[in-house]
């Protein structure tokens, strides 16, 4: 052996000696335990998370003293469940619990590999095609209609000049429309987006159930006082129930169900992939019985 290498193996040995002697001489930390039932132990440092820095001295000591005595109480039930049930319902229980613990691994895992990885990109088109094959599953089941409203004091003092205004809608009129809008009680000029009548009658309580009919109608202009305020609107255009969904309603939910499928098929095509790969580097086997 060379003189270099014995030098440098001497200096490793004497490098690793004072570690090991550091590591021999440093005072085991000891962990002041809170409460123990049987072989299980409760820190300190088990419940320091669930302290908060608005709780008063008393109600932190109230806190622990509870937490305590719940900890204890859910211990001791523990290990007389474990005496009294019998040996098929522990292994039960057992199997469930590590079925249930792989099962979250698992899926946070397999979460991950999904925000990865997957593509969570969906183009018009894709909604388009999505649409036009299943445009049949997609029948409304309440009505939907495109609105501008307004809803104004009851004090309002210029209500036809608004009225007027919100019935015409040309570019003065909206920039009329806006430039009060801060006097109005609220406002919805967006009438290219489609609105359910559900809606509607939540926004607009002088329109209910029973009156819904005769107001939500294509082209129809309506004004309606209650006791709280007066309600002026205008609906552009309606889908009744039954009608196929407007494709620019119904495409969050194309987008979700496109989204989930392509997670699918990702998942799939990824856990043939582990299983390929486990094969291959002989860390999975399948034994078979010899006939």
């Amino acid at each position: 052996m060379s003189t270099l290498r014995v030098l440098v193996f001497g200096v490793f040995a004497f490098v690793l000696l004072l570690t090991s002697c550091d590591d021999y001489f440093k005072k085991k930390e000891v962990r002041a335990p809170l409460a123990r039932v049987g072989e299980a132990y409760l820190y300190k440092e088990d419940i320091a998370n669930l302290i908060t820095s608005g709780m008063s001295k008393v109600d932190s000591a109230s806190f622990v003293s509870n937490y305590i005595n719940s900890w204890a109480s859910r211990q001791l039930l523990l290990s007389k469940s474990k005496i009294n049930l019998s040996e098929e319902k522990l292994k039960e229980f057992d199997a469930l619990v590590a079925n249930y613990r792989t099962d979250l691994y698992t899926r946070a895992y397999k979460e991950a590999l999904v925000s990865q990885g997957a593509d969570s990109l969906i183009t018009q088109k894709q909604l388009e095609e999505f649409y036009e094959l299943e445009k049949e599953n997609f029948k409304l089941k309440e009505r939907l209609v495109k609105i501008r409203f307004i809803e104004l004091p009851k004090t309002f003092l210029n209500k036809e000049e608004v009225s007027k205004s919100l019935k015409n809608f040309n570019p003065d009129d909206i920039v009329y429309l806006d430039s009060i809008g801060v006097q109005f009680k609220k406002l919805h000029f967006n009438d290219s987006l489609w609105v359910t009548s559900s809606r509607v009658l939540e926004e607009i309580p002088a329109i209910t159930a029973d009156n819904e009919d005769k107001y939500l109608k294509k082209s129809q202009f309506f004004e309606l006082e209650d006791s709280m305020a007066v309600y002026l609107g205008k609906i552009e255009d309606v889908k009744q129930v039954n009608d196929i969904a407007p494709l620019s309603f119904i495409s969050p939910t194309i987008k979700q169900v496109l989204l989930s499928r392509r997670k699918i098929d990702y998942l799939r095509k990824l856990e043939t992939e582990i299983i390929d790969e486990a094969i291959r580097d002989k860390e999975f086997e399948i034994f078979t019985k010899n006939e």
